[in-house]
């Protein structure tokens, strides 16, 4: 990974795309009346998915139910754990929920009630995803992972060849990895690259907060069941093993589905560390959406169905997402560039593994090129 900074995009066309549609945006949201961030509906989706994570433990807790029923309160927690992290924490730590920056710390900060690092998280997916948007050596969030390629760049392993088949097993350890190891793999790894260009004292700090944090946490979830409430320590395990299975499987799959699928780009920089092309006509070749009409999906996956309308106007609620998308798709298409979408949430899981199983194959492009 090279230091962010380092890349640039220079809009070698003069195309004025972005400031047409920004002026339009701004317009709708200045005739309506309305502010771009969060809303009553904001706020009791917000309530609603942190109950859907609380409540279920509450119950384990108070009621100790038949281990059957006890896995159904876990697996029920994973759906609280990835809903809070499509619709309330990525939201809030855009600057999204609200006009109150405070507000939108504390609510940032649900990610991690859940075990992950609001910090590190800004770093990897507000500054290194949404500015190098599948560029490989900069976006964190669609490099390889252990087994997996997720682009045409990488050298291609024997056993990628069948990685369509085995991915999904190892999309349900994003979440466990997260709270288990990736924040401080993070933290060396930004401090190194400089991303992280913080103070060594503030560094320092904040490290022992993240330690801090990662142990309340881990006590909570699994030492409060086993040791004030004599619940087996194998069953709290296996249950919180589940939940975020379900929860890894679920970020996961939505968030590939957005940048894996078929028609998205992977540029790279020269050798100037220059991509020529305007930043935000970069975002409509390496993103897609999917089920813009599905409006139970949107609601539960806050909008990252409309992922080119949130990488276009990230510090806008996602609960704006279907009354501007119209906006953007019809501006795309006046200047000529695409604004790619599959209808529903079938068609594209299917172009995902259609990816998967071309980049399972595909020679590295830099070898072709070499």
């Amino acid at each position: 990974m090279k230091l962010k900074g380092k890349v640039k995009f220079v809009n070698k066309d003069k195309n004025l795309f972005f400031s047409t549609l920004r002026k339009r945006v701004d317009a709708y949201f200045a005739e309506n009346n309305i502010p771009t961030t969060g809303n009553t509906t904001m706020k009791v989706k917000s309530v609603v998915l942190l109950l859907t994570y609380f409540l279920p433990f509450l119950a384990l807790l108070a009621f100790q139910p038949a281990y059957p029923l006890s896995l159904l309160l876990w697996f029920v927690m994973g759906l609280g754990v990835a809903g809070i992290g499509m619709s309330v924490m990525h939201d809030a730590n855009h600057g999204a929920f609200s006009k109150s920056k405070r507000v939108n710390d504390l609510m940032g900060h649900t990610l991690n009630l859940v075990g992950g690092s609001a910090f590190n998280w800004k770093l990897q997916h507000n500054i290194l995803h949404h500015t190098y948007t599948n560029v490989v050596e900069l976006d964190e969030d669609i490099q390889d992972r252990l087994v997996l390629r997720f682009n045409p760049h990488s050298k291609v392993k024997f056993f990628h060849k069948i990685q369509w088949i085995y991915a999904f097993v190892f999309y349900g350890l994003l979440t466990l990895y997260w709270v288990v190891a990736k924040d401080f793999v993070q933290y060396a790894l930004f401090k190194k690259t400089g991303v992280n260009n913080n103070s060594t004292a503030e560094n320092r700090t904040w490290f022992i907060k993240l330690v801090a944090m990662k142990l309340l946490y881990f006590f909570v979830i699994i030492g409060v069941p086993t040791l004030f409430f004599g619940i087996p320590f194998l069953q709290v395990l296996l249950g919180f093993l589940l939940m975020h299975f379900v929860a890894g499987i679920i970020l996961t799959v939505v968030f590939q589905l957005a940048h894996t699928v078929e028609g998205t780009t992977h540029p790279r920089p020269d050798e100037h560390g220059i991509i020529e092309n305007d930043w935000a006509i970069h975002q409509m070749h390496t993103t897609v959406n999917f089920s813009r009409h599905n409006k139970i999906l949107s609601w539960y996956v806050g909008g990252l169905n409309f992922q080119i309308e949130h990488h276009l106007f990230p510090r806008v609620c996602h609960v704006h997402y279907p009354a501007i998308a119209g906006i953007v798709k019809e501006t795309a298409a006046e200047f000529g560039i695409p604004y790619m979408e599959n209808e529903t949430f079938g068609q594209a899981v299917r172009s995902h593994i259609a990816t998967l199983h071309r980049f399972g194959r595909l020679p590295s492009l830099n070898e072709a090129i070499g």
